[in-house]
Formats: C-alpha cells, sequence, structure tokens
C-alpha cells in the first residue's frame, strides 16, 4: 500500500472507531446495552485486527513498540465485557496514530524530477541535417548539437572551436567554464553560450549526470529508517504495565482489575505527545522558510553535532558580483558600469547578465546597443550611444583596442576580470567574483554557540578559491576538488562523530544531502535534484535560517520529551490507583483521556518557539510572504 493508500486507511480507521463510540453512547443512553455492545465492539474489532498486523510485522523486523499496550488493553477489556472502555481506547490510538501519520505527510516524493532536468530527447546530425532522438538512442561517436540554454545530455568531447559551459550544478563551480575543441563535457552542464557540437563518449545511463541518480537513489536506500522516539521507553514502559496488571490479578483474583491498570497503561501520552509536538515545530519551522519533510529529520535535526557545507550557492551567493571597479582614463565607475551593462545587454553570459543586475541596481539606465556582435565565451563589440564599446575578457578587449591594455589589477583566486574600451581605448576593469553570503561569520558562531561542535567546507571547486573564500571563519576542515561520490563518503566518514548534517543546492550535491542524517537544500534557486534529495528545503535564499531551524527542533523534541516523561508519570499513578480498585477500567479510560489532553496542549507549544538567537530569528515582511 503507497503512502496515500496508508494515510487514507489510518484516517478511515479512527472515522470507524469515533462512529462506533459515539454509535454505541446513543444506543446505550436509549436503553439498548446490548447494542451499544455491538456498537462499541464493532468500533475496536479493525482497529485491533490492524494493530496485531502491525505489531507481527515489527516482530519479524526484532522491534518491540508500544502498540503492544494498546493490543493488550483493548483486548482484555473485550475479552471481560468491558467494550466501553475498549471503544474509547480505539480511539484514543487510532487518533494518535493518524496524528503521527500527519507528521509524516511531508514525506520526500519520488526522485523523478532529477531526472526531468535532462532533456528526454537530444539532437543529433545526420545525413546532413538534423533528427531529434531519444536520449537511449545515443551511441558513443554520435554527433550532437548542443543549443544555447541546453543541458548537456551526455559526456562527450567539443568539436567545435569552443564552448562556454555553466557546470555548478555538477562541480560546484561559481563561474561558467571556456572550453576549448576535444575538452570533454559533462552532462548536466548548461551550454552558457553560442551552440556547440559535441561527440558522445558514453551512453546516456553512464553518463556523469546518470551517475548522480543512482547515488543519490542508493544513499537514500542505505540511510537506516528513523525510529519513533517513543519506542525508545517501550521496554520499560511495556514491563512496568504488565507487572502491575498481573500483580493486581494475581493479589486480588480480580481480572477487572488488571483491565483497568491495561486500560490507563494505554501509552497514548507517547503515541500522541511526540507528533503534536513535532508537527507543531514543524508548523513553526515553516514559518520561518524552512520545509521539513517529516517528523523524523525533524526529530535528527535536534541531534545534530556535524554540519558539512557546500561553498557555491550556499556559502555564496552564487551569483557572480563586482568587488571592485578600476579607471584607466579618467572615466567614473558609475560610467564604466553603465557602459559595460548597456552592451551586455545583448548577452546571455552570466558574468555579463551579473553586470546588467549590478547596474540596475545602483538605478543607471541603460541605453540600447546596436551594431552587436558577440564573440562566445570572449567578448561583445557594438555601438553604445555612437560610442565603440567592447567588453568581456582583458585579451578580447586588447585585441580591440588601440593602445592595449596598459596593465590590470591582480586577481584573487576564482576571481574574474572584465574589461572594457571604448573608441579604441581603454577604459577599465571590472573585478568580479562570488563573496560569502552577508552575516556567515556570525551565522557559523551561532550555530557553534547551539551545540555545532564540527563545521566543515565541501566543494567541487579549487583549494585556492575555498581558501581564499573561507578564510577568517575558522572552519574545522576543508574538503575542495570533491566530486559527487567523495562527497557522500566524507557524509559517511564524519557519522563517527554523530549526527551529520549536509547543507547544499546543487545536482552534485544532491547524492550528499540524500547520505547525510539530515539533508538541507537551498530551495529557493537550488537545483530541483537537490531539493529532492534533501530532508530539508530552505524556501527563502538565506543560509542563516539553519540556526532558527535548529532551535526549534531542540526546542521541539525537549517539549516532546517533557510530555512523554509527565504523561507517562500521571499513567503510572493510575495504573496504581486501578490496581488498587480506586479506578474502574471506564475511569481509567476517562482518566487516561483528561491526561491525553494534558499532554497535548503541553506539546502544542511548540507552535510559540522562538529562536534563540535574535540576529536570526527576525523575520522580514518580504520573507514572510516567501514562506
Amino acid at each position: 500500500m503507497d503512502k496515500i493508500g496508508t494515510d487514507r486507511f489510518k484516517t478511515a480507521l479512527l472515522l470507524f472507531a469515533v462512529a462506533g463510540l459515539i454509535a454505541g453512547l446513543g444506543v446505550y443512553a436509549a436503553g439498548q446495552q446490548h447494542l451499544a455492545t455491538l456498537a462499541w465492539t464493532a468500533g475496536v474489532t479493525p482497529v485491533l485486527a490492524t494493530l496485531v498486523v502491525e505489531i507481527l510485522r515489527s516482530l519479524r523486523r526484532g522491534e518491540v513498540g508500544l502498540d503492544i499496550v494498546a493490543a493488550l488493553s483493548m483486548t482484555a477489556a473485550l475479552a471481560f465485557g468491558e467494550t466501553l472502555a475498549a471503544a474509547v481506547v480505539a480511539v484514543m490510538f487510532s487518533g494518535g496514530t493518524f496524528l503521527e501519520s500527519f507528521a509524516e505527510g511531508r514525506a520526500r516524493r519520488e526522485m523523478h524530477s532529477l531526472l526531468a532536468r535532462v532533456p528526454r530527447t537530444a539532437t543529433r546530425h545526420r545525413k546532413g541535417g538534423f533528427e531529434e532522438v531519444p536520449l537511449d538512442a545515443i551511441e558513443p561517436g554520435d554527433r550532437l548539437l548542443i543549443r544555447q540554454g541546453d543541458v548537456v545530455p551526455v559526456d562527450g568531447n567539443l568539436v567545435s572551436a569552443s564552448a562556454f559551459l555553466d557546470r555548478s550544478a555538477i562541480s560546484g563551480e561559481s563561474l561558467p567554464l571556456h572550453i576549448s575543441r576535444g575538452a570533454e563535457a559533462l552532462s548536466g552542464s548548461t551550454n552558457a553560450g553560442d551552440a556547440f557540437n559535441l561527440v558522445a563518449t558514453q551512453r546516456a545511463a553512464q553518463s556523469t549526470y546518470a551517475g548522480i541518480v543512482r547515488l543519490v537513489e542508493e544513499a537514500q536506500r542505505s540511510k537506516a529508517p528513523m525510529s519513533r522516539l517513543a519506542d525508545r521507553w517501550s521496554l520499560g514502559f511495556l514491563a512496568v504495565t504488565v507487572a502491575i496488571a498481573c500483580a493486581a490479578w494475581w493479589l486480588t483474583g480480580d481480572p477487572i482489575r488488571a483491565v483497568a491498570v491495561l486500560v490507563v497503561a494505554t501509552p497514548c501520552p507517547l503515541i500522541l505527545a511526540v507528533p503534536v509536538a513535532l508537527v507543531a515545530g514543524l508548523s513553526r519551522a515553516a514559518h520561518f522558510g524552512v520545509l521539513i519533510k517529516g517528523a523524523g529529520p525533524f526529530e535528527t535535526m535536534a541531534r545534530i553535532r556535524t554540519l558539512i557545507l557546500d561553498k557555491t550557492g550556499t556559502l555564496t551567493d552564487g551569483r557572480p558580483q563586482i568587488v571592485a571597479i578600476e579607471s584607466r582614463d579618467n572615466m567614473s565607475q558609475d560610467e564604466i558600469l553603465r557602459l559595460a551593462a548597456a552592451l551586455d545587454q545583448a548577452s546571455k553570459h552570466p558574468v555579463a547578465q551579473a553586470l546588467v543586475t549590478a547596474a540596475k541596481a545602483r538605478g543607471l539606465m541603460l541605453p540600447i546597443p546596436s551594431e552587436v556582435a558577440e564573440v562566445p565565451g570572449e567578448g561583445v563589440i557594438g555601438l553604445v550611444e555612437g560610442r565603440r564599446v567592447s567588453v568581456g575578457g582583458i585579451g578580447f578587449v586588447t585585441h580591440h583596442s588601440e593602445a592595449g591594455s596598459g596593465g590590470h589589477p591582480a586577481l584573487a583566486a576564482g576571481s574574474v576580470l572584465v574589461a572594457l574600451a571604448v573608441d579604441g581605448r581603454m577604459a577599465g576593469h571590472l573585478v568580479m567574483s562570488d563573496p560569502l553570503r552577508a552575516g556567515t561569520g556570525a551565522m557559523l558562531d551561532s550555530l557553534r554557540r547551539g551545540g555545532i561542535s564540527r563545521i566543515l567546507l565541501a566543494t567541487g571547486d579549487r583549494i585556492e578559491v575555498a581558501e581564499r573564500i573561507t578564510k577568517g571563519l575558522g572552519l574545522d576542515g576543508l574538503r575542495a576538488g570533491l566530486t559527487p561520490d567523495q562527497k557522500v563518503l566524507l557524509v559517511l566518514t564524519e557519522r563517527k562523530n554523530g549526527p551529520v548534517m549536509m547543507v547544499g543546492d546543487g545536482v552534485n550535491d544532491a547524492p550528499a544531502l540524500a547520505a547525510a542524517d539530515v539533508g538541507v537544500a537551498m530551495g529557493a534557486r537550488g537545483a530541483a535534484a537537490s531539493a529532492e534529495a534533501a530532508d530539508v528545503v530552505l524556501l527563502v535564499d538565506r543560509i542563516d535560517r539553519i540556526g532558527p531551524a535548529l532551535d526549534i527542533a531542540r526546542a521541539s523534541r525537549r517539549i516532546a520529551i517533557e510530555s512523554v516523561v509527565a504523561g507517562i508519570g500521571l499513567s503510572v499513578l493510575g495504573m496504581i490507583a486501578a490496581a488498587f480498585g480506586y479506578l474502574s477500567p471506564v475511569q481509567g479510560a476517562l482518566l487516561q483521556e483528561v491526561i491525553d489532553v494534558a499532554v497535548i496542549l503541553n506539546a502544542l507549544r511548540a507552535l510559540r518557539i522562538t529562536p534563540q538567537d535574535p540576529a536570526t530569528s527576525a523575520v522580514d515582511t518580504k520573507d514572510r510572504t516567501a514562506s
């Protein structure tokens, strides 16, 4: 039975139990005690039968849960004619499982969207023309046309003069890569320049992107399922319950006292308190733009001790930004940016689009360029307000500048230099980089104060770029140049230090997100694959939401445990009272209902959790809308 079918079945059980209890009370009030007994029995029977089946399945897996106590109480109540008590217990139990199922309702979806990113067909050269063929039909040696904006469908070698590839989703590199004839183009990369030709070297099923899909699926299968928090107390509570019930029966010879003990012992404080507290916490986390896919990952978040961060798009913004503008001809910085951005409006190059965005952010008016000619991956030439402008790489612009380059600023690792020439003269340079997100240092310090003992960076980018970006952050480790399977290995290795949380945004992060105890995806601008593989999705493009999410998880777990301890303590007192004959089975069931209400009200305090760090707990109006 699938997840939807299971949820519907649990809902039907709850409705059936409630209907049986209400119908029985109705006919009992009319003086029809026999019919009332039948109605209560009818309401209990499907719940008890389902419970017995689940217990048998659990025992075959070597698991012992608190469901046994509920089954014993309903069975004993029916056996000794206490059908009303049995009906009350059935409603309590089915209601608890329904709430638990609701808590798991945000479970992860299938990985179909990971495959959806790759086109279903490719354009293949055939007899002087082109044909659209399914990916499975591509053979090594086939010549493919990769148009601008297309995702490379299979691994291959470039046969055109050059190409410009955005490999951030595969390798984690923050800036697009210019490759020349003969270089390898990995599947999953996006063509950020003009169309080019590729000769396939692998079939689709053996290519890089398909390998990442397999890694995600294997990592998800290997992750051990979360046991319910309630079951951790099951054996001890079960032993205490059986001991008190047997002692009451043996010492008094009255089996009804044993029934009353079992009814009071029905572990609804455990069954109800945990899912209610966790569902409330899940709702509270969503208020901060954090979507957590179920109560299992949420409960695990409270125990996280190691945090592994991707770099591009996670620790950094993932989009090139201007870090410096240098004038070479007494031209103002704004004028340099205005002319460069005006011409770059005609280009789809990521760096060009970043310049356009930066110019608009400064409120600069951008005229429409004319007579534009672009050399893919190198630069653009055209007319802006009647002036001949060239913008692009230093070599390209120098070639179109009468006075040459005149020198240029030194570049840090991971930076890109954009040159500008106007009317044949070098006008200036713009230095582009992918900087850290604002407040990253303060966020990491806050996470350490909250209980995170190890923070590491795992990136596919070059080591010198990673070291420059993270200088001064005080990380416990830095791993650069990692492939997707190496990121998975790092996650598995770090598990010896405790539960691991992995945060990433690209397709290359998806296997590690799936392998981690808790995977967190930057869902606002990240790849769909990472969002599908992750247990947690940040719906707003702010990594600092991790802090509030962890605070809420810890507080929700604490509230759940408080509710469990208080509820079980009251239940034990009720069991003792029932053993001494002070409570009948029905009175015991009603007392348990009062305990349940108190436990639920306490668990709902999770809806009012406020993250401890004021720097990360503030939510502005824009982000509230987004979440």
